[in-house]
């Protein structure tokens, strides 16, 4: 057996819990949001396919925010204040994920295919979302720097 190998599961382990935070807390405010539009659209059925819509949204732009992590993208200002660094990210990842939703249209409008845009109606507070994660995120780190 490799001796990585356990070093490979801890991370894998370390990744998908990061993800499913992630997934959560996005997850948490884009149902929040879909719901909130059908309280105020006085839609008192709730549409599961909203609902369904938020959590895919969520699960996307949760994949995208990893693959910016993994890129290494917005790593300028991490060790700076914690407001510079978190506002920062929150810009470059919110450009990212409008960079994905800008091909996905691209791909829609090649191929003809019309469903909801279910993204536009709920990524009005990915901004403050994205501030918020990468906050709590630099926090952790600092805090795990300061028990070394």
């Amino acid at each position: 057996m490799n001796s990585a190998h356990p070093d490979r599961k801890q991370k894998i382990k370390h990744e998908l819990r990061e993800m499913l935070e992630l997934f959560l807390y996005l997850a948490f405010f884009f149902c929040a949001l879909a719901i909130y539009d059908m309280l105020l659209l006085k839609q008192y059925s709730v549409e599961y396919w909203t609902i369904a819509f938020a959590l895919i949204n969520a699960a996307v732009i949760t994949k995208v925010i990893m693959i910016g992590e993994y890129a290494k993208i917005g790593k300028r200002y991490e060790y700076k204040a914690l407001l510079i660094s978190a506002v920062w990210k929150s810009f470059v990842f919110g450009l990212l994920v409008f960079a994905f939703h800008v091909v996905e249209e691209v791909i829609k409008r090649l191929t003809r295919i019309s469903h909801e845009d279910s993204c536009n109606r709920l990524s009005r507070g990915l901004d403050g979302a994205l501030l918020a994660i990468r906050a709590a995120i630099w926090a952790r780190r600092q805090v795990g720097r300061a028990e070394r």
